[in-house]
This record gives structure tokens, sequence and C-alpha cells, in this order.
């Protein structure tokens, strides 16, 4: 694969991108990282959304904060930069639980929730799932290059993975 520039995207983010290039963002916690591409025309996108519905903040104005407004965001964006909807494809990273007091409280599942409502909007949407690599309790730093599909997964005292 030739070697693309790659773009760093932080919380709340998303970017598209086509070949060779990827996208990354670092220190996914509670955050999910949702990656969509289409395998044929190699379009891809990344998104680090941080919360899982939009509906419960008034007056958003931060699209790719949210699992439901940013996936919907992601799509069209990648759709306008060449790929064919029924054609995508998704992996997603993140959504841990990054501190042990949380783990009764489901008000502060974060984690969990935003993982939830990825698939859930992936699922309406009809954009299969192809890995993930979710929950825990470890931060990951994710790029995605949508040439080739890879999703690599980096976290600090673990092996780095592709999925």
């Amino acid at each position: 694969m030739a070697e693309g520039k790659v773009t760093i995207i932080g919380m709340a983010d998303l970017a598209v991108c086509t070949p060779p290039d990827g996208i990354t963002t670092l220190g996914l916690g509670s955050c999910v990282g949702i990656a969509i591409r289409d395998p044929i025309s190699k379009v891809g996108g990344l998104i680090h959304i941080m919360l899982p519905d939009s509906t419960a903040v008034a007056n958003n104005k931060n699209i790719p904060k949210f699992a439901d407004t940013g996936i919907e965001e992601l799509v069209k964006q990648v759709v306008e930069k060449g790929a064919l909807r029924s054609r995508l494809v998704a992996k997603i990273a993140g959504g841990a639980q990054m501190f042990a007091f949380q783990s009764g409280n489901e008000a502060v599942r974060v984690g969990d929730r935003n993982v939830a409502a990825s698939l859930a909007k992936l699922k309406e949407m009809r954009i299969p799932v192809l890995a993930q690599d979710t929950g825990d309790s470890y931060g990951r730093t994710v790029i995605f290059y949508p040439e080739t599909g890879d999703y690599i997964i980096k976290a600090v005292g673990k092996p780095e993975k592709v999925i």
C-alpha cells in the first residue's frame, strides 16, 4: 500500500478520505470510533463520537458529537465523495469503561451506551458491522485505511491489532 497522509481527527469530529490516505483519532476512552467504507470505491471515513443521543441536548450544533447524528453525517459525506450507499460496511472501536466506580451506575456507563447506540444506528441504516473492538477498561488509538479496510487499534500495554 502506498503511503498517503493520515488525517488526525479530535473528539466530536469526523473526516473522509480516499486511498492511499488514512484517518486516525487518539484516546478513545468511553468514546467510539466508527469507520465506514465502500470496499469497491475505497472511499471511507472515521468519526469520533462522544455521546449516544443528540436528542438529550437542546440546540445541538455539534453533529459529530453524537452517535445518531454523527453516523448519518459520516454516511452522507462518504457518499458525496463517491461511495455507494448500498455497499457501505463499518467497524467500531472504543466504548471503554474508564472508571471502576462507574460499574454499578447505569447513568454513567457512557462507553456501553455509546457502543449500543452506534450499533443500533448502523443497524437502522442497514450498514453491516464487520468487526468491533469495544468495551473493557482501556483507551485506544485507532487508524483507519479505507483502501484496505484495515482498522488498526493501539492500546498501552496491549499488542497492536487490526480488525
